[in-house]
């Protein structure tokens, strides 16, 4: 997968209905890039402090196991409301999970946009800039 290293995030698109996010993000290295990453089969996502200008430090994979305690407090927060996805225990969600075959999607941020993504699929297409 090609990096996404210091890669400014232009916009991004939640398609709810069809369980796609698409980032459009450009490179900032000496020949420009536009690469878009296209996360399908979203389950859920969050992201924090979304700015102009964001600047990703890196999009990584997680263990699916980390997703549970690392998001606790959030899931806490939205189990009244069906989300993710209606469960009755920790232990539930993290086997549907698994079974499932999610992938925990991490951003971290130089600069803005940082938060994750649930998603079965991650693709990087990249154009060279002209």
């Amino acid at each position: 997968m090609p990096s996404l290293h210091d890669n400014i995030i232009l916009s991004y698109e939640v398609d709810l209905e069809n369980e796609r996010i698409r980032m459009h993000t450009r490179s900032s290295h000496e020949v420009p890039k536009n690469m878009d990453v296209l996360f399908s089969g979203v389950m859920a996502h969050a992201f924090d402090t979304p700015l102009y200008g964001s600047i990703i430090l890196d999009l990584d994979e997680r263990d699916i196991e980390h997703f549970v305690p690392h998001n606790r407090e959030l899931l806490e927060s939205g189990k009244g409301q069906g989300w993710p996805v209606s469960y009755d225990s920790y232990d539930e969600l993290q086997n549907q999970l698994i079974e499932e075959k999610y992938k925990y999607m991490v951003i971290s941020s130089s600069y803005g946009l940082s938060g994750w993504i649930l998603a079965k699929n991650v693709e990087i297409s990249v154009q060279e800039t002209g």
